[in-house]
């Protein structure tokens, strides 16, 4: 768009509701944070009556899923904060950014695991293979409960970054097992290490596309399950609209959209039954809570009009 076109600030705004809605979900989350620390405890324990490095080391992985737990926990409680004078949006995007650092966690969390995977395959250790097994077995149920927890929580990208951590600490649970009964069945110590490594790559993956996924949201792109021509063109063919342009699309939080843009008609009388088309069309259609849209004639337009032309009226 030509940076010389008049902006106007008394903007009609569609009806939003900056309720987050997760009343419940950091309580799924403290859960699964008790969970997690009650198991690392034990594990620790476990591991240190073992003489298990193994154990000693996956209690402490636990421990750092747990602050995981507790940062977006937080985080989804400081998000019901609300509107404030000094954040007009509210604070629901604190949740994208404990979704990062919980990435970046995991992140430096794969590279500790393959650095101590390579360090095994060099110089193998000795492996309890019926401890390691049998805690394996009670970790992977801890996880189990705890992954359902957050499962029936409210999912945004906040939770989805927990369960990355959860998913990452089931893994391992299922790796353990698997490694602690060969290893028991077989003595091959090799395959503690080797099922390390496979559990990292699916870790990396799930990672990067959360990391990937946040980054997108701070830099105001336009949410992935939307197309901004296909709005654009439903606006423009509502009834009176003759064009539209200006027209931006972008997430206040992981769930919530909002969408900006300036409204062409034919009789500026229509604009009040125009506004209410297009609030409960973008409602409806495409889930955008939060419209600021302006209405202007044809003849206020110093530009050319968007693309995103409506039907030709004769």
């Amino acid at each position: 768009m030509n940076d010389s076109h008049e902006h106007h600030y008394h903007h009609e705004h569609a009806g939003h509701d900056h309720h987050m809605g997760h009343a419940h979900s950091h309580g799924h989350l403290g859960w699964a944070l008790l969970l997690t620390l009650g198991f690392a405890a034990v594990e620790a324990a476990a591991g240190w009556w073992a003489g298990s490095l193994a154990l000693l080391g996956d209690a402490g992985h636990m421990v750092t899923d747990a602050s995981a737990l507790g940062l977006a926990a937080l985080a989804g409680i400081v998000a019901r904060g609300g509107v404030t004078r000094r954040h007009s949006f509210g604070l629901g995007r604190i949740e994208v950014l404990a979704a990062a650092v919980n990435a970046l966690f995991m992140l430096a969390i794969v590279t500790s695991i393959v650095i101590g995977a390579v360090q095994r395959l060099q110089t193998p250790t000795d492996v309890d293979g019926p401890v390691v097994a049998l805690v394996a077995a009670l970790g992977l149920g801890i996880n189990l409960v705890v992954l359902w927890t957050l499962s029936h929580g409210h999912q945004d990208m906040n939770t989805r970054g927990a369960i990355l951590h959860v998913m990452g600490d089931l893994l391992g649970s299922v790796a353990a097992l698997a490694s602690g009964l060969i290893i028991w069945a077989t003595g091959w110590l090799a395959i503690d290490p080797i099922l390390s490594l496979v559990i990292c790559v699916v870790i990396l993956i799930s990672s990067i596309r959360l990391l990937r996924e946040a980054l997108h949201v701070f830099m105001e792109g336009v949410p992935r399950h939307l197309n901004i021509e296909e709005v654009g063109e439903a606006m423009a063919a509502t009834e009176q609209v003759c064009s539209v342009h200006d027209l931006h699309i972008w997430n206040l939080s992981s769930q919530e959209v909002a969408l900006s843009a300036h409204v062409v008609l034919r009789n500026m009388d229509d604009w009040q039954a125009v506004l209410r088309n297009l609030q409960a069309m973008l409602q409806t259609r495409f889930g955008i809570g939060h419209a600021t849209l302006q209405p202007e004639l044809p003849q206020e337009v110093r530009i050319p009009v968007s693309e995103l032309r409506g039907p030709e009226r004769h």
